[in-house]
């Protein structure tokens, strides 16, 4: 049995990494990638050639490109019979890996024998220049080719050869030696990329009503229904009440939808004619690029639109165009809205789809991806544990993928990117995952890249214009337990623009307004968030290289509304948490009210004399307290960003059943004894949730029946001394009231009694609606 990692494992590590190249100040070097240890490479772009000779026996040639470096040869494709090639590829070595003082650039024919050498360029490294963006990229220039002896030969190739950083734009693109074992169909999922997610609207359908419809059997009330398709997307409306040709639905559908609109909108309307069967009386096809777009809540003009009806005659399909059926409608793609495909808890965005009502943004987040360590092996390779790791992030509609870093568990990523922020209120979600895509693309059998571990950080936790640089626990929950996978170390800086800006936000509401003066309900919300998931992961899963759907789903935490056991406990748990501070407060003043320590007691009763003696200090008095404990507790401020905490999660100590209940798919793939126990538990749970619940209502309907007349006799006691307490109370002076009241809550123990008092004995007998339930 596997010992558990110690808590200290799981914690978030400061660390000192050298930025920007060591930290050279006032050098051009740090004006890009000053987040990041700057690594060296030197880069050969291969443009063209130009009079390449004949080689074979058919007067042409079959050119390719060899740029050798020590043991390293990266190749460009061949061309057919060419003299003239363009290749335009980009060869990147790094400088930490180069064994040899040339570079050799080989112009060769393609044959089925052995490859001809055409002519040949080569380099000393100690002469080749250094680009340090922002410069320009260097120009390439013609050189002739040679031969093995340093003649001259026919053809001329166009290089440019330098040596550069990861900041430099050919970057990306480029072939690298650290990826020479990845084969060519590979090599896509090997670069790094940034990705847009799809601009996402939610499209408003008002059903109103039809009219004209002609169903087959005249002779019975049609019951008619509005199916509506956009995508997989698929809604429909009620039955219509109004059993006639002309029915009434006045209801609305909400979808998502994403530019560009790739798919129209569908209507149909049908008539139930019996069980399980449907006869459509009409359709109509709506593109979206046609629907008008709204930012408020103005309304939008309703329009009628044909309902066509498909016959078939002799075999073939056609429209039935003898009648004219129509169907009324109002429909628009609201820009008000925010369009939610993340979990609220961890929105990494929070504008309305329209730009027009953008804000103006308040700062910029850069995020340094340094290294990753103590990586556990994620697959097997030649009988040996490996892993490809690349870091995935997500902000706003911005996600960036790291290069992949070949068979290391200590991958140096190095590699720094920048996000305009709107509100500081929102979350940076960075993954790490493992790459089991490298040899073959697609065709590695329906393979999905591993999960490694993920990150948050929220950037109202971050002080401004300080770089963090911490190493990240990669933690994951496993069917076995939490397990660490490694570490990650990142480098963050948010900046901002305007702070006055930056306060005014926190005075906002926190979604658009749209949210607030027409709100969607909770079950639409978590339908129209379902279907934003699906839509971005589609369309991020078809750029390329593709983003696949396992890594947009585990970092848009499509799973977190399951039912989980653990989180239910850790809830709980953060709910005792909460309000562990006053029921602290609650045992201190009883402690005052008991007088466990005399002297404690004699300077409350002092301090409220004054207070009552003096009303007018009281909100001062309370406002200086809270300054004063905030400033005592300035000493104790966090220091580093929020990481993942297994304690608070009830990760650490989880029970095997409930972890394999967690892990069950949806709908459950278990046996039926586990099912019947694991329902049996979730009733036991629910049934004291439920008592709970039942209780804070017996409270509430309590005060409710206070002056409900439910029970007569409490209701007059009740109303009686209210009578006599605003006739005492209109005769007493306010302060003496305060006063007595006062001393009584605080009167000594010989005082006392044991049995509850007299307005709580009164307050538990009064009636609750819990005996008129089932």
């Amino acid at each position: 049995m596997q010992r558990p990692h110690p808590p200290e494992d799981f914690s978030l590590k400061e660390t000192s990494p050298h930025l920007g190249g060591g930290g050279l100040t006032g050098d051009k070097l740090t004006s890009t990638y000053d987040l990041v240890e700057q690594m060296q490479y030197l880069y050969v772009r291969v443009v063209k050639a130009k009079d390449l000779p004949a080689k074979d026996v058919t007067g042409s040639c079959d050119p390719f490109v060899e740029v050798k470096l020590g043991n390293y040869k990266g190749t460009t494709r061949h061309f057919e019979k060419k003299s003239n090639p363009e290749w335009n590829q980009v060869f990147a070595f790094s400088k930490d890996r180069i064994q040899a003082s040339i570079v050799e650039v080989l112009v060769k024919d393609k044959d089925f024998v052995k490859d001809d050498i055409m002519g040949r360029v080569w380099f000393d490294l100690n002469e080749v220049p250094k680009r340090v963006p922002p410069d320009s990229p260097l120009a390439p220039q013609w050189y002739r080719l040679e031969d093995r002896k340093g003649d001259k030969v026919k053809g001329e190739l166009m290089l440019a050869v330098w040596m550069g950083t990861q900041a430099d734009e050919a970057f990306p693109e480029a072939w690298h030696s650290d990826a020479a074992a990845v084969s060519g169909d590979g090599l896509a999922n090997f670069r790094s990329k940034v990705y847009l997610s799809p601009k996402l609207w939610y499209l408003r359908v008002n059903v109103i009503e039809a009219q004209d419809l002609q169903p087959s059997d005249k002779g019975r009330y049609p019951e008619v229904y509005v199916k509506a398709l956009l995508g997989n997307q698929a809604l429909r409306t009620r039955v219509s009440q109004s059993r006639n040709t002309n029915p009434l639905w006045n209801e609305d559908l909400m979808f998502v939808a994403a530019e560009p609109f790739e798919e129209h909108l569908v209507l149909s309307v049908e008539d139930r004619v019996g069980p399980n069967k449907d006869e459509v009386l009409g359709k109509c096809v709506i593109p979206l690029h046609s629907v008008e777009r709204r930012l408020d809540y103005k309304s939008v003009n309703t329009r009628w639109f044909n309902l066509e009806k498909h016959i078939i005659v002799d075999g073939e399909k056609k429209k039935d165009t003898r009648f004219a059926s129509r169907i009324h409608l109002r429909i628009c793609l609201d820009g008000g809205y925010h369009v939610l495909d993340e979990s609220t808890h961890y929105s990494s965005d929070l504008r309305p789809t329209a730009k027009q009502l953008w804000k103006q943004s308040i700062g910029v987040l850069e995020l340094g991806i340094l290294t990753a360590n103590g990586l556990l092996p994620m697959k097997t390779k030649d009988g040996r544990g490996t892993t490809d790791a690349y870091c995935v992030a997500k902000y706003g509609q911005k996600w960036i993928r790291t290069r992949t870093i070949i068979d290391s568990s200590t991958p140096k990523w190095n590699e720094q990117y920048t996000w305009e922020v709107y509100d500081p209120c929102t979350v940076i979600t960075i993954g790490v995952f493992d790459n089991c895509h490298l040899h073959g693309g697609d065709k590695s059998g329906g393979a999905k890249d591993s999960r490694i571990g993920k990150v948050r950080i929220r950037l109202s936790t971050l002080e401004t214009d300080r770089v963090y640089t911490h190493s990240y626990p990669l933690l994951v929950l496993h069917p076995s337990g939490v397990k660490k996978m490694g570490e990650v170390q990142l480098a963050v800086r948010f900046t901002c623009s305007s702070l006055l800006n930056m306060m005014h936000i926190y005075s906002q509401p926190l979604l658009p307004k749209m949210h607030y003066l027409h709100p969607l309900s909770v079950t639409q919300l978590d339908n129209l968030r379902y279907q934003a998931h699906q839509i971005v992961s589609m369309r991020l899963s078809r750029a390329e290289p593709p983003l696949r759907k396992e890594v947009v789903e585990y970092m848009l935490d499509v799973d977190s509304h399951m039912w989980s056991m653990r989180r239910s406990r850790a809830n709980f748990f953060r709910i005792m948490g909460v309000l562990s501070g006053l029921i602290a407060v609650a045992r201190w003043f009883d402690q005052i009210c008991v007088w466990k320590n005399p002297l404690t007691t004699i300077l409350i009763h002092i301090l409220f004399i004054i207070l009552v003696l003096y009303p007018e200090l009281i909100l001062p008095t309370i406002f200086l307290y809270l300054f004063l404990i905030g400033v005592w507790y300035f000493r104790w401020r966090p220091r580093n960003p929020p990481h993942m905490d297994t304690r608070l999660s009830h990760a650490d100590n989880v029970h095997p059943d409930e972890l394999d209940e967690e892990f069950d798919t949806f709908p459950t793939s278990r046996p039926s004894d586990i099912v019947r126990m694991r329902y049996d538990r979730l009733r036991s749970v629910a049934g004291r949730i439920q008592t709970v619940v039942g209780d804070l209502a017996t409270q509430g309907e309590r005060l409710q029946s206070l002056l409900s007349w439910r029970d007569p006799r409490a209701t007059a006691l009740f109303v009686t001394f209210c009578l006599i307490a605003a006739v005492v109370l209109y005769v007493t002076p306010f302060r003496v009231v305060s006063l007595l009241a006062g001393f009584y809550v605080l009167r000594h123990p010989r005082f006392r009694h044991r049995l509850p008092s007299v307005p709580l004995n009164f307050f538990r007998r009064l009636p609750a609606r819990t005996d008129s339930m089932l």
